[in-house]
C-alpha cells in the first residue's frame, strides 16, 4: 500500500531530558551536526513522503520555521501539558490514513522509511538480558499478541510505526470512544493499543541496535555525541558549572523532577561525586543529602 503521509509527534515537554528540555525541545537539538527533527523530515522526503504533519505544543513557536523551510504542516495539540501522547494522535485524527507515526526525538542512522508498506508494524530492537522497556510477544503469524513493561532477552518497542488505513480507522474509533474517560488521560497511545490487541492487528519490524537511537537523558546523549561532554548547549548548565567552579563535563547523572504540590520543577545531578539540586523557577542551587532527593 502507498504511504499517504507521516505524522511527527513533537508536542511533549520531554521532562526527563532536563535541563536541556527546559530551554530547547529535544526535537530541535543539534546532534552530530543535524537537528533531530530536520534529519527525520529529510529522510521522509528522500523516501518520497510529501505530506508531513508535525504535532506541536510545548514551545510551539520554536517549530514555526519548519513550515517555510520544509513545507511541513504544523498542527497544535492544545492538551500536550494535561494529557499523554494519545492527545497528539487525537489532534491529527483526520489526517490518518496509510501513515507513519514518528517520535521527533528518534535518530535513525539509516533511512527506515519507504513509499510503500505491506502492513501495519511497530519498529523494535532486541534487548539482551533484563530491560524495563515495552517488550513484545507475537503469535505464530508475527502479530503482536502481548506487550509487557519489562522483560528479558526480548524485542521491545523503539522508533517509528506504520498504520494502514484500516488500522488508523479502527484506532481512531477506539480513541474517540475512550478519550473522555478519566483513566485515558495519562495513557500513551501505545497503552490504548495494548488494551485492544484483538482489534488492532500489527506486526513487529526488527532493527539492529545501531539503527534506531533514543536519548532519555543528557548522559545517554553524551555517549552518542561526545561533543556534549564539554559543551552541553545549555545556558543553565554553563551557569551552574561557573558557579561551582568547574567544567560542564563534571556535571552528570541528571534526574529530572516534575512539580508536585509545593515541590518546584527542577533536576538533581552530581558534581565531583557531590549531589546537587537545581530549582528551575528560582534558579537556586543547593547540595542534597542523597542524589535524586530534593
Amino acid at each position: 500500500m502507498k504511504v499517504d503521509n507521516a505524522i511527527i509527534m513533537a508536542a511533549g515537554m520531554s521532562s526527563r531530558f532536563a535541563p536541556l528540555s527546559f530551554e530547547t525541545p529535544k526535537a530541535l537539538l543539534n546532534i552530530r551536526g543535524e537537528v533531530l527533527i530536520e534529519r527525520q523530515i529529510r529522510q521522509l522526503r528522500e523516501s518520497g513522503i510529501q505530506q508531513i504533519i508535525v504535532v506541536v505544543g510545548y514551545k510551539k513557536e520554536l517549530f514555526s520555521y519548519l513550515a517555510e523551510k520544509y513545507g511541513v504542516q504544523l498542527v497544535e495539540n492544545p492538551s500536550y501539558d494535561t494529557r499523554n501522547n494519545h492527545s497528539s494522535i487525537y489532534a491529527v485524527r483526520h489526517f490518518l490514513k496509510n501513515s507513519y507515526i514518528c517520535s521527533s526525538d528518534n535518530y535513525f542512522s539509516s533511512n527506515p522509511f519507504g513509499i510503500e508498506e505491506e502492513e501495519s508494524y511497530y519498529a523494535a530492537v532486541y534487548a539482551a538480558g533484563e530491560t524495563n522497556e515495552w517488550c513484545l510477544q507475537t503469535d505464530p503469524k508475527g502479530y503482536i499478541e502481548k506487550v509487557t513493561i519489562g522483560g528479558r532477552d526480548a524485542w521491545y518497542m523503539l522508533g517509528h510505526t506504520f498504520w494502514s488505513e484500516t488500522f488508523s480507522r479502527t484506532f481512531c474509533e477506539i480513541l474517540k470512544q475512550e478519550y473522555d474517560r478519566p483513566e485515558t488521560i495519562d495513557l500513551l497511545w501505545e497503552g490504548l493499543f495494548i488494551q485492544h490487541l484483538d482489534r488492532l492487528k500489527m506486526k513487529v519490524r526488527h532493527y539492529d541496535t545501531d539503527e534506531i537511537y533514543e536519548f532519555d537523558t543528557l548522559d545517554e546523549l553524551r555517549l552518542f555525541d561526545p561533543s556534549y561532554q564539554t559543551d552541553t548547549r545549555s545556558p543553565i548548565l554553563k551557569q551552574i558549572a561557573r558557579e561551582l567552579g568547574g567544567q560542564e563535563h563534571e556535571l552528570s547523572h541528571f534526574t529530572a523532577h516534575k512539580p508536585t504540590g509545593n515541590t518546584p520543577m527542577g533536576f538533581s545531578f552530581l558534581f565531583r561525586q557531590t549531589p546537587y539540586y537545581y530549582d528551575y523557577q528560582t534558579a537556586a542551587l543547593r547540595k542534597c543529602i542523597d542524589h535524586g532527593t530534593k
